[in-house]
């Protein structure tokens, strides 16, 4: 986001207006720069191993949020909105608890026909190469590595229906307004096999570039209130255990071409 450009004065102003002038444009400045930090970026911590080995427990991310807004008539013009593709990592709100924020990769989009045979992922009839992806077991479970079929384990109402609704020929259809969205881990991510479509309002933003990293227990970087363990690991440990080499790290997708 651009500062507030300086306004030119004219030659002929009164000395002591200018300091009053260089204070309402600092004043300016810095309304624009906290309503960016609000309304266009936000920060993130990833608090699961879900994403590994691409994004670490710890990581904590800036996310544009202006990436994927719905484009305005004027505005579609002027600022670089895109459309969410298969392959972008997403920041989203938890469609079975809003007040929980899940950051996981686009799978499938509207229309896109999706399976999973012995953890290979089929797109559209297509078996897809993932460099993204990383398997951790070697066993094969049932129902997540060969997706869908009945259910093995508890899984959210919202993916009973989807699999009650969504599945046409053994494949799931993604709907109008949805996506389908997998952990880069994927061995171990609660993601859209186990609570269904990530509805496209959900979506907050993509993450830009990893601005912090450090090595914390996960239960330390989910809690809301203080926490007095971690300040003080903090205070002990900043220096050993910041992943520096990840400091300002930016993230890319992958073009999941099919």
């Amino acid at each position: 986001m651009e500062a507030a450009a300086a306004i030119d004065t004219p030659e002929d102003h009164q000395h002591g207006e200018q300091p009053r002038g260089a204070i309402a444009e600092w004043a300016v400045t810095i309304l624009l720069l906290l309503f960016g930090t609000t309304a266009l970026i936000q920060a993130f911590v990833i608090p699961t191993g879900s994403m590994e080995d691409n994004l670490l427990i710890g990581d904590h991310l800036l996310v544009d949020k202006l990436a994927f807004a719905p484009a305005g008539v004027v505005s579609k013009y002027i600022l670089p909105y895109t459309p969410v593709k298969r392959g972008d990592i997403i920041v989203f709100r938890y469609p079975v608890d809003i007040r929980q924020t899940f950051v996981k990769r686009v799978i499938g989009v509207p229309g896109d026909h999706i399976k999973l045979i012995n953890k290979q992922l089929v797109l559209n009839g297509k078996p897809m190469d993932e460099p993204y992806k990383f398997n951790k077991t070697d066993f094969i479970d049932s129902y997540r590595d060969n997706f869908p079929t009945d259910p093995n384990t508890r899984v959210d109402d919202r993916a009973l229906e989807m699999l009650d609704k969504c599945v046409v020929n053994g494949e799931v259809v993604v709907p109008p307004d949805s996506y389908f969205a997998m952990g880069d881990n994927r061995d171990s991510s609660l993601d859209s096999r186990y609570w269904g479509f990530v509805p496209r309002a959900n979506i907050i933003g993509k993450p830009l570039l990893v601005y912090w990293s450090y090595d914390a227990p996960t239960e330390r970087l989910v809690n809301s209130g203080v926490d007095i363990e971690h300040l003080l690991d903090l205070a002990r440990h900043f220096f050993t255990k910041t992943r520096w080499k990840r400091t300002f790290m930016l993230i890319r997708g992958y073009d999941l071409k099919n």
